[in-house]
């Protein structure tokens, strides 16, 4: 076993735990910078590995743009911050397909290679990448960006509770004897 075997074994191990972690924190807020953990081992894997582009797009665009816009969607929506109880749910469904998933996936692998090495492609340039992504993946990127700006959209008008609520008739700002908003003058009932 090599160096780099060895740092690809630790980083993977981060990157499995940190994402168990992940979907098990009770925290919200937990689970997004144990999430910004996991990415960053999967950025040191592909640097392992000599992708130094993947993993610099890796860091920029998910550790630095959606996990950050997730974190402030969070922030935005005022969302429970801390542990929530109302939201707890058993685990053995999730683990038991999550297993049975992994299993069948490692049973496919193992199936379609038969443990046979397999040769790599050419190491591909930063220019063969950026020809690929501008012309044949360039509308699954825009509808991405479309996505994430109307998610971001979103936060926004949820965090506003004054876009979209029609004020109560005779409670305005103007209106005489300081009734509270929905409020009935003579009962005190909405």
């Amino acid at each position: 076993m090599t160096g780099a075997d060895a740092l690809l074994l630790a980083l993977g191990a981060v990157a499995v735990g940190a994402g168990a972690l992940v979907v098990t924190t009770r925290h919200l807020v937990r689970a997004g910078l144990y999430l910004v953990v996991c990415l960053g081992a999967l950025a040191g894997v592909y640097l392992v590995l000599a992708a130094e582009l993947v993993a610099w797009v890796q860091v920029l665009i998910y550790v630095g743009a959606v996990v950050v816009l997730l974190l402030f969607a969070v922030m935005l929506t005022r969302a429970p911050i801390g542990a929530s109880d109302d939201l707890d749910r058993p685990g053995w469904p999730a683990a038991l397909i999550g297993g049975g998933v992994g299993l069948g996936l490692a049973a496919l692998l193992v199936d379609a290679y038969r443990w046979t090495r397999v040769d790599l492609p050419a190491p591909g340039t930063a220019e063969r990448l950026g020809e690929q992504v501008f012309r044949t993946w360039v509308l699954p990127f825009e509808v991405l960006s479309v996505l994430l700006l109307s998610a971001l959209v979103g936060a926004v008008v949820l965090s506003r509770p004054d876009i979209g609520r029609r004020p109560a008739e005779g409670t305005g700002r103007g209106a005489a004897g300081g009734a509270v908003a929905g409020q009935d003058r003579a009962g005190g009932r909405p």
